[in-house]
């Protein structure tokens, strides 16, 4: 069994996340730069047994697509061009960016960690993969 990717893209950075390998546990993974996305996941996934990757997908409080998937449809649109043996979901990623800032209140970080946006990012990919690996046991 192999582990689940998570992503959690933007145009500036991409949070990432992974499971353990009986896909149980999600953890946060690491923070890149959107322009270097594609050579991570070319290092990642030919170092690692993946066998899902999990895009947040935003969308709107009336469950329609918001704007920002003008620059995620066509990172999808790459990921799929170029992994056509992958298997891709998406995961409505409404509020995570709020619930990744509760995490860090609720851990105790102080304002300036709070203010990292990387590390939002990352928490952000976690909560995602979380959330997909609750619905799947639904």
């Amino acid at each position: 069994m192999g582990r689940i990717l998570a992503i959690d893209y933007g145009r500036k950075r991409v949070g990432l996340a992974v499971t353990d390998p009986l896909q149980m546990i999600a953890n946060a993974l690491k923070t890149v730069h959107s322009k270097d996305i594609w050579d991570f996941l070319s290092d990642y996934l030919s170092k690692e047994d993946v066998d899902c990757i999990v895009v947040g997908y935003p969308k709107q409080m009336n469950n329609q697509a918001s704007e920002a998937v003008r620059f995620i449809n066509p990172f999808l649109k790459r990921l799929t061009k170029l992994y056509p043996e992958m298997e891709v979901k998406l995961v409505d990623e409404r509020f995570t960016s709020k619930m990744a800032h509760q995490t860090m209140l609720d851990a105790g970080l102080k304002k300036k960690a709070r203010q990292n946006k990387a590390l939002v990012d990352t928490i952000s990919a976690t909560i995602i993969l979380q959330s997909y690996l609750e619905q799947r046991i639904k």
